[in-house]
């Protein structure tokens, strides 16, 4: 697997009950620049300035806009989902994206696409940038810049009560579902194929391209078990009320904002306006908004070392 082995524990705070619509919200092409959030009013939200330095840094094609193009797959609550107005794009990243573009003098602006064509729309430019809970990985680094700016592991969710008696360390013979192109795909088919190597049954993996969809195949008995990552397993569990975590989180890794591997020098300037966030204390705020506290780091990096 592509990510490390330090553990991190998330803890979700509580939402209105209406978001969990959200999970079971379909995906399209709806688009938004709005991020007033199901768990709480834009009052919340920290006031963000642009920073002069910042907003010259920023390419001339993007700067003479106004705008920030962002690409996301919002079926990943907290993270990234849709509203209950079955249309705006809300989340964790999505505060974080505009308050990033906030710091360079512009407006985000968000468009929903799936999740394994949103680094291929960073690279055609299509977006300027991309968040959406991307695990920084040397793949993905040999493809796009990447800005770190939050941690998270993988976790393991089931049905309360665990009827079908999953254990994440010997699943052979249990059907789980996974969301397409992410880390948690690699996971599973690792783990086949250990339990095919020893004689065991197969690992019956069940791929679904967004993953509100995996959540509702959990909730609705149609899979045994589901694996992402741990802030959204977490939020799963707070707002269905039908699962539970089994198993401990690991693989702990840092998310990172995608912008294109030839725009080195505006993916300093993203990563700079990281840093000031983090510095001037708004990073922090939009994180214990979400309850994701747990995951903020200290230092963002450009294209850090990962295995």
């Amino acid at each position: 697997m592509t990510t490390t082995t330090r553990i991190r524990t998330f803890a979700i705070g509580a939402v209105a009950a209406s978001s969990l619509l959200a999970l079971s919200a379909c995906g399209g092409d709806s688009s938004s620049s709005a991020s007033e959030s199901a768990s709480g009013s834009a009052a919340a939200l920290p006031s963000v300035s642009a920073d002069a330095a910042l907003a010259a840094a920023v390419p001339e094609a993007i700067k003479s806009t106004g705008k920030l193009q962002m690409g996301t797959d919002a079926s990943y609550a907290p993270m990234e989902f849709i509203d209950t107005d079955g249309s705006t794009i809300i989340g964790a990243d999505v505060d974080l994206g505009n308050a990033i573009a906030a710091k360079l003098g512009l407006q985000a602006e968000w468009a929903n696409s799936s999740f394994d064509s949103l680094i291929v729309g960073v690279t055609n430019g299509k977006f300027n940038a991309s968040m959406s809970s991307f695990t920084i990985n040397p793949e993905r680094e040999q493809q796009v810049n990447m800005v770190s700016y939050l941690n998270a592991g993988t976790a393991w969710a089931v049905a309360t009560g665990n009827p079908a008696g999953v254990n994440p360390d010997d699943a052979c013979g249990k059907t789980v579902g996974v969301q397409k192109a992410t880390v948690q795909v690699d996971d599973i088919e690792e783990r086949n194929a250990a339990c095919t190597a020893a004689g065991k049954a197969a690992i019956d993996i069940q791929q679904f391209t967004q993953q509100s969809d995996v959540t509702t195949a959990l909730a609705s008995g149609k899979v045994d078990a589901m694996l992402a990552d741990s802030p959204v397993i977490a939020y799963a569990i707070t707002q269905t009320g039908k699962l539970e975590q089994v198993g401990d989180i690991y693989g702990s890794a840092p998310y990172g904002v995608v912008v294109p591997l030839a725009e080195k020098e505006f993916a300093t300037t993203v990563q700079a306006a990281v840093q000031s966030m983090i510095d001037d204390g708004s990073y922090k705020q939009i994180l214990t908004k979400w309850g994701l506290q747990d995951g903020a780091v200290t230092t963002s990096e450009l294209n850090p070392a990962v295995s």
